[in-house]
């Protein structure tokens, strides 16, 4: 493999001790799986390369204690770069650096750090100072990590604070919900109840209509009832027939009868038929026994 990669070097043959030289290698990126490989390798010189990043998984090489990085083309350092929590020595002279990750302040047995010849933050700058002897560089180490500790703190704290805020508003949106249900229900119980109250009055009214219409019916009954004198002008009673004038009207008109019943069987052809010869056999026994009282027969004689 070419040099450019790294993946054709032989690392055993590069390894003394615990010690990894890969300064001058020319490498664009570091071989990562062929450094896990070795974790003797507690040193590593990465010095005088062509780097631009770190891979993620460079911060799987745990075991590192020593780490030059020096005279690289790095623009930064991968976000979980405090992973590396047994490194204690960090030589980041001379590359592109402007700020480090937040998480640099887990390296808690970092004791000598250099960051000159880069175009570092400002405040970054002054607090990791010049590291131009091993006093400095190690009060660099102390320094930046309480700078990058503060860092962490504080975006803890606005973390914090953000999910403080997200779970107020969580809590406000929802006793907003709950005020809105009820509310809802509310309004909704107060619609039944008027709708309740609304139907109860067209009740009462068909009700109250229903027992007028009754009282209205009964009263015209009672006035229909009432005889006509009580709204017309009183009139003279009148005379009822007597029972005898009504006898004798039957009586005559019983005669009448009879009387036609017997012209029609004496006069008429009908003299020969059954009817007629017992109504003729009948008035003259009625006429022979009238002729046999004396006051009767005077008075047939008479009109005779």
């Amino acid at each position: 493999m070419s040099r450019g990669s790294g993946k054709g070097l032989s690392l055993k043959d590069k390894l003394d001790g615990n010690e990894l030289d890969l300064s001058l290698c020319d490498l664009n990126e570091v071989p990562v799986r062929e450094l896990a490989a070795l974790p003797k390798a507690t040193i590593l010189d990465l010095s005088c390369n062509n780097l631009i990043s770190l891979p993620s998984d460079f911060c799987s090489l745990m075991h590192l204690v020593k780490l030059d990085l020096s005279k690289n083309r790095l623009q930064q350092l991968p976000l979980d770069f405090g992973r590396l929590v047994n490194l204690q020595h960090l030589d980041l002279l001379n590359n592109r650096l402007v700020t480090l990750p937040v998480s640099f302040a887990q390296l808690k047995n970092l004791k000598w750090l250099d960051l000159k010849d880069n175009p570092l933050d400002p405040v970054l700058a002054k607090v990791a100072g010049d590291c131009l002897d091993e006093k400095q560089c190690k009060q660099a180490a102390v320094k930046v990590l309480q700078h990058m500790k503060a860092i962490q703190s504080e975006q803890d704290r606005q973390r914090q604070r953000k999910l403080q805020a997200e779970r107020e508003m969580e809590k406000k949106r929802e006793a907003e919900q709950r005020a809105k249900e009820a509310q809802e229900r509310e309004l909704r119980k107060r619609e039944k109840a008027e709708e309740k109250e609304r139907r109860r009055r067209e009740y009462d009214a068909q009700k109250a209509a229903k027992q007028e219409m009754e009282k209205k019916t009964k009263k015209e009954t009672v006035h229909t009832r009432k005889p006509a004198s009580s709204s017309r002008p009183p009139q003279p009673p009148r005379h009822k027939p007597s029972w005898s004038r009504s006898v004798l009207r039957v009586l005559l008109f019983v005669l009448f009868c009879i009387l036609c019943t017997l012209a029609a069987c004496k006069l008429t052809e009908l003299q020969h038929q059954p009817l007629c010869v017992s109504v003729n056999t009948l008035y003259e026994d009625v006429v022979a026994a009238l002729q046999n009282h004396k006051t009767l027969q005077n008075m047939l004689q008479h009109n005779s």
